[in-house]
């Protein structure tokens, strides 16, 4: 028969271990230092089509293009062939990009729809990313708090398959050099200034179409 004495006894030795809490703290963002992240990142007379102190080809600094037709305002495109991510306007036209793209089968083709928008995010890497290359990856398994060395740079369009976070992004970068490039673990990267200035006219809800290599570019240039 089991007397009161033994139920304390079991129930102790089954539930007395403490839980383990993290000592880690989650990674942040101050906002209170955006502004200044901001001035840090943007070259002093920013001038978004000719500006150039980071050495990428012509190319890819942005410029007003023409749009195919019938293609949806708001949209976004990203030709992995050119490495230009296209922005339709509703007038005929498109603000062109230059981007990097990921490295070989990281490159996920699809479309997907913009659900989220953050300003100087935090970043962590995924399992994936951490198994892949643990020296790289694994000392910021708890998170990175935002600002300019931060993966995700200056701002972040946050990529889904209906309410599923692909955990792909595209986002600034704080390697500009890599633009034109295959160079991320699945985002599209992008110049700081560059996304900065993409970020205000882009709207969540828009779709982000993300061709495979092979693929021809979605506008004219």
């Amino acid at each position: 028969m089991l007397t009161k004495r033994h139920f304390i006894i079991s129930t102790a030795a089954l539930f007395s271990a403490p839980l383990s809490v993290s000592s880690a703290a989650a990674a942040t963002t101050d906002r209170s230092k955006w502004d200044a992240w901001d001035a840090q990142v943007t070259p002093a007379g920013y001038e978004p089509s000719t500006t150039n102190p980071w050495g990428v080809a012509s190319r890819f600094l942005p410029r007003l293009v023409e749009a195919n037709a019938n293609l949806t305002a708001g949209d976004i495109h990203v030709d992995a062939v050119a490495r230009y991510l296209y922005h339709i306007r509703d007038n005929g036209t498109a603000m062109r990009y230059g981007v990097a793209i990921a490295r070989g089968d990281l490159y996920e083709p699809g479309t997907y729809s913009i659900r989220r928008k953050a300003k100087w995010p935090t970043w962590t890497p995924t399992p994936a990313m951490i198994k892949r290359d643990p020296a790289l990856y694994e000392q910021h398994a708890d998170g990175m708090d935002a600002g300019p060395s931060n993966p995700l740079g200056s701002r972040a369009l946050y990529l889904f398959v209906g309410n599923r976070d692909t955990y792909l992004r595209i986002h600034g970068s704080p390697s500009p050099r890599s633009i034109g490039g295959r160079a991320s673990s699945g985002c599209v990267r992008m110049i700081m200034p560059h996304i900065n200035d993409l970020y205000e006219q882009v709207n969540t809800g828009s779709k982000a179409i993300l061709y495979a290599p092979e693929e021809l570019a979605t506008a004219n240039s």
